[in-house]
């Protein structure tokens, strides 16, 4: 009976054709290791988060007046409530937490360089999206972190030139963050998943046409490349297995680490918090923020440290394949950068003082340097490999890569 359905709806859509072509036969690179499974772990995530974040919509109550009682009432009335809140809760840290190491694999093997650009981009693209709807949800328990986050965040935004009023009244629906704040804030939350399904969508179709890159950072030939299924799937759902474990220790047994005191308190607006801080994911970029004493430059440098990964494809110049494998200049930065980045994450959770505010200044101009750093270290980084004499292999690349550069100028 299978079969004949299956045959069935084979003869009005090639359904076994495409899922042999893109999941089951697609070819891929034989030495691919567990980094490369956080991809298929931020899908996982996204769809518990999608199926969570619609039973939590069911009980949940957009209002001022009923937003905080409500997800009293999730916790504590509701069959499972509890669960579904802290599966949700925990998964949006849990989300950033596979985004940032996919991210940090794709920076220390180099698999934003061409052919895959369009590719990467689609990656921030997704990022972007998940920033937003990160920061919409954090608004709707409606406690008193929720609250005074909105209200700073959206006060940004008169930074923007000349319309700057205008443009935080819109987010906000009103002159405060309030109840029409609170609406469009979770009607916005409950959208943008399905928009981030459809950036995956185009993500996986831009993966599955450059192929996946490998550690060595060299396109394998089609005879080293073996079948997704049933190598890789294994691989996935051993890596599953290890993640779902440590997810179950946040859920079960420690879910208020990652969710901060205050926002178990209805929100107040005649009462400020001693400190306000935003999630954990977002503390590196509010550190960015706080270090600029000019809020319209803060802003600036705050949305540029988030856009500037854009670039990487060209401000990475080196040709040589394989990311910091064969790059031991550009492994010392990666790793500086990785420090940096726990660095400006410390600062931004800590009160401000003057001596943290120095080192956020401090930590704030080096994120900057190593970006802007990297086209002369990439191309001295070369020059020094090849004097050093590089492997046969990576040498004969090169020297093709600049083979065909050098045809393609002299066509021009």
């Amino acid at each position: 009976m299978p079969h004949r359905i299956i045959n069935w709806i084979d003869q009005r859509f090639p359904l076994t054709s495409f899922v042999k072509h893109e999941l089951t036969g697609y070819p891929t690179p034989r030495n691919l290791s567990y980094w490369w499974n956080f991809g298929f772990l931020a899908g996982f995530v996204l769809m518990l988060q999608v199926a969570t974040g619609i039973f939590l919509a069911m009980h949940y109550k957009a209002d001022v007046a009923l937003s905080f009682d409500s997800i009293q009432h999730i916790m504590r009335d509701v069959n499972y409530g509890w669960l579904l809140r802290y599966l949700h809760s925990t998964g949006a840290s849990a989300f950033f937490f596979v985004i940032f190491i996919h991210m940090a694999r794709t920076l220390y093997y180099g698999s934003y360089r061409a052919p895959r650009e369009l590719l990467w981009w689609t990656g921030q693209g997704l990022l972007l999206l998940l920033m937003g709807t990160a920061f919409m949800g954090y608004l709707l328990p409606w406690g008193q972190m929720s609250f005074w986050g909105a209200t700073v965040i959206t006060n940004l935004f008169r930074a923007t030139p000349f319309i700057g009023d205008e443009v935080v009244i819109w987010l906000r629906g009103d002159y405060t963050v309030g109840d029409a704040t609170l609406t469009r804030f979770f009607a916005l939350h409950y959208l943008f998943p399905f928009l981030i399904i459809g950036a995956v969508i185009v993500h996986l179709v831009a993966l599955h046409t450059v192929k996946s890159s490998n550690p060595s950072g060299i396109n394998l030939q089609d005879k080293d490349n073996i079948p997704f299924h049933p190598y890789f799937t294994i691989k996935d759902l051993y890596g599953l297995g290890l993640f779902l474990m440590l997810y179950s220790v946040f859920v079960f047994f420690m879910p208020d680490s990652l969710i901060e005191p205050a926002n178990n308190i209805p929100a107040n607006p005649m009462v400020t918090p001693n400190h306000i801080v935003p999630e954990w994911y977002f503390l590196p970029f509010y550190a960015i923020l706080r270090s600029v004493p000019n809020m319209v430059g803060g802003v600036v440098a705050m949305g540029v440290s988030v856009l500037i990964f854009a670039f990487m494809p060209y401000l990475d110049r080196s040709r040589i394949p394989g990311g910091a494998h064969y790059r031991p200049m550009f492994r010392g930065l990666f790793y500086f950068f990785a420090i940096d980045m726990g660095v400006l994450g410390y600062i931004g959770y800590i009160p401000p003082t003057d001596q943290s505010i120095l080192i956020g200044q401090v930590a704030t101009f080096i994120y900057f340097t190593l970006f802007l750093l990297l086209p002369f270290l990439s191309k001295f980084e070369e020059r020094w490999l090849m004097k050093r004499g590089l492997t046969p292999e990576i040498e004969a690349l090169i020297a093709s890569e600049a083979k065909e550069i050098s045809e393609k100028r002299s066509k021009r």
